[in-house]
């Protein structure tokens, strides 16, 4: 089949790349020339496991190609993506400038019919706006479908490769056959298809996000009632996890989540919630705690020191909102970072993929170094942010001689309090037991 992708960003390189590896033929069309030229020599923007191999392996074999001519890439498809932007805006709402635009610029472009997919995550009624924008420049006929993406960074290829479910939105059933036979490759193993009313579509994915954005907040609220009480969140997760009921994904405590979904998805529902006159407490309630969950970190920092972080030296292992990638919109690390920089300490930093991300961040702010030991010397405290793999089994005997004090607030629990102690580390988690950690 013949696709076109408008948006080469995070959703629309992986949408574009993982249908050229299944005999697709595939245009990725981006308004940014510097980002076209890069893709076209195989060159990804993005970290993400496994992309570049598989963005370089389709552009060889002519299935995948990218372009900033909208208008050819449309002319040469059936069904078109929609992949662009949607950011927050100042009161947590969708914008939808981008999408709309899209919409527009391939309604002119059309010769015939076409298939226009909202891939973008979108709030309820913009499958029904984008199809008034294509009518205001086109006569052409068309359909409009609202397919909502569920890929996680750093696993997204599976994601897409191996759904869990397709979630198809649309009230034309020839329209939901073209779609059915575009994603029947990746469904062999009989997971399903779902097909649904737009309005449903566009809502399932916010209720998706909303719902595992709660379970993390839920547990960091269960972490922060342990640390009042000496209860071990770890030990509460595997006795709630085991309940066929709840199961024990996204259970466990930390420093919150992050990223390009999660908080502008949560924002948006409230948003869409408040639109049509209703108060959507609990998802509210996630919001507030998520951002208290890092603040709590930072007490425990300041508690340590006695309120008073000037002139010390923390290192920060973990920049990215998780691991494997390098993406720092909305990560923990970010805050604690600039309250810590406040509060007069020095900071040193490390990252396996995040480092160049941060320093236009950070700028001159905070050192960064290329290896963990290397944040280490003279340091007054670790703090650990991100838990990528290379994080969780160090030589604590290695990073306690290097240290000028043998300090470690673990933001991911990684870490077991009772080897930390008998090296000789103070040792503060989340929601863990730990008999050097100072009550909260």
């Amino acid at each position: 089949m013949r696709i076109a992708v408008v948006g080469s960003g995070y959703v629309g390189l992986v949408v574009g790349t993982c249908f050229a590896d299944n005999g697709n033929d595939v245009t990725c069309v981006d308004v940014d020339k510097a980002k076209i030229d890069k893709l076209t020599k195989g060159i990804s923007p993005i970290y993400e496991p496994g992309l570049e191999e598989l963005l370089k392996r389709n552009i060889e074999e002519g299935r995948l190609k990218f372009t900033t001519n909208l208008d050819d890439a449309v002319k040469n498809s059936l069904v078109v993506f929609i992949a662009v932007g949607t950011p927050p805006g100042d009161d947590g709402s969708a914008d939808l400038k981008y999408v709309l635009a899209a919409a527009r610029g391939i309604g002119r472009a059309m010769d015939g019919f076409r298939i226009i997919v909202d891939k973008s995550t979108v709030p309820v009624g913009t499958s029904r706006k984008v199809a008034a924008a294509i009518r205001e420049v086109t006569e052409h006929p068309f359909g409009v479908v609202s397919n909502p993406e569920f890929l996680k960074e750093g696993d997204a290829l599976d994601d897409f490769l191996k759904p869990d479910r397709v979630v198809i939105g649309t009230d034309d059933p020839a329209v939901a056959e073209i779609m059915k036979e575009l994603y029947s490759p990746f469904l062999r193993t009989g997971k399903p298809l779902l097909i649904m009313d737009p309005e449903s579509a566009e809502l399932t994915k916010y209720a998706a996000n909303a719902m595992l954005a709660t379970r993390i907040s839920f547990m960091n609220e269960i972490a922060a009632i342990c640390d009042k009480v000496g209860a071990d969140v770890s030990k509460v997760r595997e006795g709630i996890a085991t309940d066929s009921r709840i199961g024990a994904s996204f259970l466990f405590a930390g420093l919150g989540y992050g990223g390009s979904c999660f908080p502008k998805d949560v924002q948006a529902i409230v948003k869409t919630a408040e639109e049509h006159g209703y108060d959507f407490k609990i998802v509210k309630a996630v919001e507030d705690v998520n951002q208290n969950q890092r603040m709590r970190m930072l007490e425990k920092i300041k508690k340590h020191f006695h309120n008073d972080l000037k002139g010390k030296t923390i290192a920060v292992w973990g920049l990215a909102f998780k691991p494997n990638t390098d993406d720092m919109r909305e990560a923990p690390s970010v805050t604690i970072i600039d309250e810590m920089l406040k509060c007069g300490a020095k900071v040193r930093a490390t990252d396996p993929e995040s480092i160049g991300v941060a320093k236009a961040y950070f700028k001159d702010r905070v050192e960064f170094l290329a290896k963990p030991y290397d944040t280490l010397p003279g340091a007054d405290a670790l703090v650990v942010v991100t838990e990528w793999n290379e994080f969780r089994r160090p030589d604590f005997e290695k990073m306690k001689s290097l240290m000028r004090h043998a300090v470690i607030f673990d933001g991911r629990n990684i870490y077991t309090p009772a080897v930390l102690e008998k090296v000789g580390f103070h040792y503060y988690g989340i929601g863990i037991k730990s008999p050097s950690a100072k009550k909260i």
